[in-house]
């Protein structure tokens, strides 16, 4: 039994008890219940195990519903039948345009109701309706809203299925464990997180380039199941005047539509910095006033709002010390994403390794051991540079024939030690201690961790 299994029966459940076939409906809808009641009980989860008891509740009225409906059809057949006298006129339209041959089921229209959505959200996984595309993805009304920036706000910037999962994600461990606390609970346990213990408006990642925040925020949406907002100042930002402002807007009003949605900004500093210093632009203090109204407004900050409805605003910064303080005292949790440590740093070898043949004398223990105070990012660099070093000694001296001639199996050689000490002579770390230092007084003086 698998999520799959459960997902089509609850399917084929719902799909003949509209097409009338209570008989086999009600089989379907007993199997899934039985099922939901198998899972629930191997769940060691408190609040996924209460998702399913609501799923398998929802599934228990339909189902007695079904049996109502079918209760209702025998007491009809059951009842004596009357003798209804033939219509004694012959005007009765035979015409094959008038009485159309009735449709066969396989080609009837079925609305299947988003309940299988629900059941993979529960796990983070991408819907049926995703993959077989019967469930039709709801479009948002732009009327008010000039039709292009709709349009482009859509193309450019929505995704319903980041695919990204924490295991994708190498150490950060304690920024995971915030973000879970500050993002993902309030949706899997809504009736909790109310009142006072209400979910952030706003998360801010601080840490220097190269260290996964926007890896996080995608996570983060995979995992809540939410639609992902990707924005950058260039999205935000138009030359015509006032248009910056409608954008601005018009994406808190998409964001709601799609609720609940997951907002990441990246490098708010270049949108909303300082206020009131000498080189600010006048349009450019507009969009951050409509920046700092929307926040303001988004759901989850108001006490009766349902945290399975919230936009959740996610941002990343290299420049903490530059972002207006208004914007800071609305992004209520910051959280510092560090270099990776000496376990971390394994960790991102492997993953970047992993599509590539490494040779034995390969020790990544000790090249961890080498490239620490390296980010993410510059570990990437490093494992890309070195699986290429083989190649380079193969086509060295040849012509371009000779190596366009080359087959993929002469240029599939392992990864060897000597090809990672060459190339950590030629790639350095892009993080220095200075800018560490500067992370670190400024987590001090205003993290939220």
């Amino acid at each position: 039994m698998n999520l799959a299994d459960i997902c089509d029966n609850a399917k084929k459940g719902r799909e003949y008890a509209l097409l009338g076939n209570y008989d086999s409906s009600i089989v379907y809808y007993q199997g899934v219940i039985q099922q939901i009641h198998k899972h629930c009980q191997s769940l060691r989860d408190p609040a996924l195990k209460v998702r399913w008891q609501q799923v398998r509740q929802e599934l228990t009225e339909e189902y007695e519903q079904v049996k109502g409906i079918m209760g209702t059809l025998e007491s009809f057949r059951s009842e004596k039948p009357v003798d209804i006298p033939a219509p004694q006129s012959d005007d009765r339209p035979e015409d094959p345009a008038v009485w159309p041959p009735p449709t066969p089921a396989e080609h009837r229209c079925v609305e299947i109701t988003p309940l299988t959505e629900s059941v993979f959200r529960l796990h983070g996984k991408k819907g049926v309706g995703d993959a077989q595309g019967d469930v039709e993805q709801k479009k948002f009304d732009g009327t008010g809203y000039d039709s292009d920036l709709v349009d482009s706000l859509e193309r450019d910037i929505v995704s319903r299925n980041p695919n990204v999962h924490w295991d994708d994600i190498a150490d950060l461990e304690d920024a995971k464990k915030l973000l879970r606390e500050a993002v993902v609970l309030p949706m899997w346990m809504p009736d909790f997180f109310k009142g006072i213990r209400r979910p952030w408006k706003g998360v801010l990642m601080v840490g220097p380039p190269g260290t996964g925040k926007t890896m996080l925020a995608k996570a983060v949406a995979t995992e809540c199941g939410t639609t992902f907002f990707n924005v950058s100042s260039s999205t935000l930002t138009s030359k015509y005047r006032g248009e910056s402002e409608k954008l601005v807007r018009l994406l808190f009003e998409m964001a709601r539509f799609y609720a609940p949605t997951t907002i990441f900004i990246d490098e708010i500093d270049s949108i909303c910095g300082r206020r009131g210093t000498s080189d600010e632009h006048e349009a450019s203090r507009r969009v951050k006033s409509e920046l700092l109204i929307q926040m303001d407004g988004v759901g989850g900050a108001l006490e009766n709002d349902d945290p399975s409805k919230m936009v959740m605003v996610l941002a990343a910064t290299n420049f903490p010390w530059d972002i207006d303080e208004a914007l800071r005292r609305r992004l209520e949790k910051r959280i510092y994403i560090p270099l990776p440590t000496a376990v971390g740093r394994v960790e991102l070898l492997k993953i970047n390794l992993r599509e590539v043949e490494v040779a034995p004398d390969v020790d990544l223990d000790l090249i961890a051991e080498k490239i620490e105070g390296y980010s993410g990012a510059d570990i990437t660099n490093v494992c890309r540079d070195a699986s290429m070093m083989a190649m380079r000694r193969r086509i060295q001296g040849l012509s371009p024939e000779e190596i366009r001639a080359l087959s993929k199996d002469e240029l599939q050689m392992p990864v060897t030690m000597e090809d990672f000490t060459l190339t950590l002579k030629k790639i350095s770390k892009s993080v220095s201690a200075a800018d560490l230092e500067k992370y670190e007084a400024w987590m001090a003086e205003f993290g939220s961790v």
